[in-house]
């Protein structure tokens, strides 16, 4: 399939937006590149797609401010651009919690990567000998298209329910090992957080989300698909785009 399609965020202060959002919008135009880049004081959050040439020039680009050169994105492949314009906006957070003071840039919570947790799921513990649960922090409609087998999630509507609904669940989980997820793992750097607040114990992110465990692992322990946020739908765990009803944004 000839067009690259990237996902990628940081969590970084950024004191500079309007002068960010008019060199992106110039770049990606340039480059004829389309999808939507999110700039907040909190940092950065990145979904293009288009010639892989040009992608990896402006991921060439990117590099080049100190901010961003750490930045890793996670690729998949389709036959057409799933976006139908560019757009670089300007938000108050790049995922909407609505906890001001939770700031992964200064800490970032622990991290399980997609080997080590297919390790913990073929046994159903991990190395301590602690029951796996998994908590999908995604919203109800991406979590009907798919999920890992047995997850647990809350039927949220928009991520910034999830801190009532986690609480409310702290103590059936005392004493587990808890992994939580999401797509690319952007909720779940403020999710583990928040429940690192909470005195949760033992509290893990999927290291890079769903689509970092498809491009590594594939299908195991997962049923389903996983939505994405752009006119291919959903991704199979072959990172293949599938028809798929568009989701409810």
């Amino acid at each position: 399939m000839p067009v690259l399609n990237i996902s990628t965020y940081k969590f970084v202060t950024l004191d500079d937006r309007d002068g960010l959002r008019a060199q992106m919008q110039a770049r990606c135009d340039a480059l004829d590149l389309k999808g939507t880049i999110l700039l907040a004081p909190e940092g950065i959050n990145i979904f293009l797609a288009g010639d892989a040439a040009a992608v990896r020039t402006f991921m060439g680009w990117l590099h080049q401010d100190m901010r961003f050169a750490d930045i890793k994105a996670k690729e998949s492949w389709s036959e057409s651009v799933p976006f139908k314009k560019m757009r670089v906006r300007l938000k108050k957070e790049i995922i909407t919690m609505k906890v001001t003071d939770i700031r992964p840039e200064e800490h970032r919570a622990a991290t399980v990567s997609p080997s080590r947790l297919k390790s913990w799921l073929d046994r159903g513990r991990d190395e301590a000998g602690r029951e796996i649960v998994m908590i999908d922090t995604r919203n109800a409609f991406e979590v009907e298209t798919g999920s890992f087998v047995n997850a647990v999630d809350f039927g949220i509507e928009r991520f910034s329910q999830y801190p009532d609904a986690i609480a409310a669940q702290r103590h059936a989980l005392e004493g587990k090992t808890v992994v939580t997820f999401c797509t690319g793992g952007i909720r779940c750097e403020k999710a583990v957080l928040y429940m690192n607040r909470l005195g949760m114990q033992n509290v893990y992110q999927l290291d890079g989300g769903i689509l970092k465990y498809f491009e590594e692992i594939g299908g195991a322990h997962w049923s389903g698909n996983c939505t994405v946020f752009d006119d291919r739908s959903a991704l199979d765990p072959g990172l293949v785009p599938v028809q798929e009803p568009l989701p409810h944004r």
